[in-house]
This record gives C-alpha cells, sequence and structure tokens, in this order.
C-alpha cells in the first residue's frame, strides 16, 4: 500500500488522513490496518475525565525507562482482552507494528482532533496492562484495561510534559479484582518503516531494548507464585482481591499484589527469594499498610517462592511483616500467626 503520511514523531494529522493512507477505520481508539501490518492507538485523555478518571498518560519512568499507559476499549462492562484491545495485545504476534497518536486540539474551522504522532510503540514485554477500576458510560463501576506502551528500538517518542498523567485531586481507595495472569512471553519488536525524529529536545534515544530477559522470567514467576497462592486461599474459603489506591497530588496508582480479605492480611509477592527483594517488599507493605482500611489491625506479609535466610526471617520479624512461602506441597507460614501486633 502506498503512503501519504510519513511517520515522523511530532507530525500533526488527523484520522481521516491515517485512514485514508493505511486503510483502517476513524472512530475507535484502538484501529488496526490488516493489509498495512499495522495497529494505531489514539489517545485522549480527557475523553475519561468526563467520567472522573484519566488513565491515560506519560506515567514515571521505571527501571526499563519510559512508560505511556492507555486505557482500553469498551464503553460498560468489564473490559475484555479481545476485540480491538486483544488487537493491540497481538500485536508482536502477529508482526504488526503499534503506533500512538495522542489528540492535539481540534483542526481550525471544524470538527475533527487533530493527532499528534508520539511514535511507534510496544506493549510492555514484562506486564503488557494493570487492571484499574473506573466508571463506565452508565457510571457503572468496572475492570479497566490500562496498556502499557513503551517506544519501540530505535524510536524517540515525540512526547512533551503536557502528556503526562495528571495528579490525583484526593487520596482514596477502590477495590480491584487481582491481575494474577502471568505475563506472557513476548519478543521485543524493533522499529520498522518509521523515521526516528532528531531535534534538540528530543537528543536522547530512549529505547527498551536492554529488557533483560532474566526480569521477565522473575515477573513471571511472580504471576505464577500469586496465581498458586490464590488458588490456596480460595480452597480455603477465603475471599481475594486487591486495591487502587490513589494518593492526592501524586500521578497514578499503587497496586498490592493481593489481599486476603477473610484475614485482613496484605501481600506483596516477589519473584525471587534474595535480599534486595525482601527489602523492597518490606518498604511496598509500609507505604501500603498507610492506605488500607479497616476496623482491625491489617497484617502484612512477604510472599516468596522458596524459604530465605535465618537473617531474612529475622529482618522480617523485626519489621512485624510475616512471611508465607511456596512448598512442594503447598504454602508454609499461611494461616498467618496471630503473634505479631
Amino acid at each position: 500500500m502506498t503512503t501519504t503520511v510519513e511517520l515522523v514523531p511530532g507530525l500533526i494529522t488527523t484520522r481521516d488522513a491515517i485512514a485514508a493512507a493505511y486503510g483502517c477505520g476513524t472512530f475507535q481508539g484502538i484501529e488496526p490496518a490488516d493489509k498495512a501490518g499495522k495497529v494505531f492507538v489514539y489517545s485522549d485523555p480527557s475523553a475519561g475525565e468526563e467520567y472522573g478518571y484519566t488513565f491515560d498518560g506519560r506515567a514515571e519512568d521505571d527501571e526499563f525507562g519510559p512508560l505511556y499507559l492507555y486505557t482500553g476499549a469498551g464503553a460498560n462492562g468489564h473490559q475484555q482482552p479481545s476485540g480491538r484491545n486483544g488487537a493491540l495485545l497481538t500485536h508482536v504476534e502477529k508482526d504488526r507494528e503499534l503506533h500512538l497518536f495522542v489528540a492535539a486540539g481540534k483542526v481550525a474551522g471544524g470538527g475533527a482532533m487533530r493527532q499528534r504522532y508520539i511514535g511507534q510503540m510496544v506493549l510492555d514485554p514484562v506486564k503488557q496492562y494493570d487492571i484499574r477500576r473506573g466508571p463506565g458510560r452508565n457510571r457503572a463501576m468496572r475492570n479497566v484495561l490500562v496498556f502499557r506502551l513503551r517506544p519501540a528500538e530505535g524510536t524517540t517518542p515525540a512526547w512533551t510534559d503536557a502528556d503526562r498523567m495528571p495528579a490525583a485531586t484526593k487520596s482514596g481507595y477502590e477495590i480491584t479484582d487481582p491481575d494474577v495472569v502471568a505475563p506472557a512471553r513476548v519478543a521485543l519488536p524493533q522499529q520498522d518503516g518509521v523515521k526516528v525524529k532528531k531535534t534538540e529536545q528530543h537528543s536522547t534515544a530512549e529505547t527498551i531494548a536492554d529488557i533483560p530477559a532474566g526480569q521477565r522470567k522473575v515477573l513471571r514467576r511472580e504471576g505464577e507464585l500469586v496465581q498458586a497462592f490464590v488458588a490456596h486461599l480460595a480452597a480455603a474459603g477465603h475471599k481475594t482481591h486487591s486495591f487502587q489506591i490513589t494518593v492526592a497530588g501524586e500521578a497514578g496508582a499503587l497496586t498490592p499484589d493481593l489481599y486476603d480479605a477473610t484475614d485482613h492480611a496484605l501481600y506483596e509477592a516477589k519473584g525471587l527469594t534474595t535480599r534486595a527483594n525482601v527489602r523492597m517488599a518490606i518498604g511496598q507493605l509500609a507505604d501500603y499498610r498507610r492506605h488500607i482500611p479497616g476496623d482491625k489491625v491489617l497484617r502484612v506479609a512477604v510472599l516468596l517462592p522458596s524459604e530465605p535466610s535465618a537473617d531474612l526471617k529475622d529482618l522480617l520479624g523485626e519489621e512485624y511483616v510475616e512471611l508465607v512461602y511456596q512448598t512442594e506441597d503447598g504454602f508454609a507460614g499461611w494461616p498467618l500467626a496471630y503473634n505479631k501486633p
């Protein structure tokens, strides 16, 4: 297919122009262009504001680099990883490029929305999406898929400070179903057919090519560990969920791994039993527990794939953090003992 639109980060265009060039639709946020081998994603953070939330935007960089969050398709009811959301989820598997646009105001004298091309992206190969809670068009609360987009290798995204997620106006929480599906094994595609715009503003190439395969395996192991423990708790008749915690003045949300509502206990899981992971879990639990409501003391515990050293057990005890770890025939340390304040 001959294109009349040159996809250069920073380009200002319209949906109609992209549709004419690549053969996709013009009305949905996720528009596959099958013959062109592309999936176009149109992000409009203001669209969610009508319903009281905004999940779209440039999130804080993490240890793997830049991250853009994008709310999936589906106006009412729980969003599902199928349909247009499935087109986004399978873009690597089907060898389709993923291209991100952000709404940039209306065309002068018309009603069409201008689109600023950010660049070629790829779903985070460690964790493709988070499950968040937000109202639908019918105002009923539901699960929302918030996709985690990274710049494709070789792409210099044309985003600005205005693309950053807005800070929460108040603190609060919503109950969520835990996302315990282990991250899929996906390859990391390189940029193909998209020019990189080198400017002073975007002088440093941003890439996720250096996400180590080992880290992906650790995150997958963590997901499998939580899955197994949820099944263990369910077999014992316990009800589980998690929380989406917003903090006034901060963008994004805190999302603990697992909450046992029957036992009023919060768990932070780690895919490796190392000192660094245990220390990180202690800090995360200390932060989470400040925001979890309840009429009795919240119990917190680290969930590990194997038994830690004696010194790490002592560290957890001194910090009033319980320990549960996986064994060949189940989980040791559960039920939690009531011997700590």
